[in-house]
């Protein structure tokens, strides 16, 4: 039989010390270089990767792999 013992302090100050989960990561959309279509939505870490990105993708509009560029910020 398992017994639950509340957290010490030393441990409760950790945790809250810790970052947040995701915080350095923000929403973007990728947008197709030949039609203009955003395609996908996806995240990036800003201080990983600080230059946007460029992706091949395949685009459903234009039926084809293409060059995928980053728009903007998504809420």
């Amino acid at each position: 039989m398992w017994v639950r013992f509340p957290l010490s302090a030393q441990k409760r100050k950790e945790e809250e010390i810790m970052a947040a989960k995701g915080e350095h990561r923000v929403k973007i959309g990728m947008v197709c270089t030949v039609c203009k279509n955003r395609n996908y939505i996806t995240t990036r870490n800003k201080l990983n990767t600080p230059e946007k990105l460029k992706l091949k993708k395949f685009c459903k509009h234009c039926r084809k792999v293409t060059d995928h560029r980053e728009t903007e910020k998504l809420k």
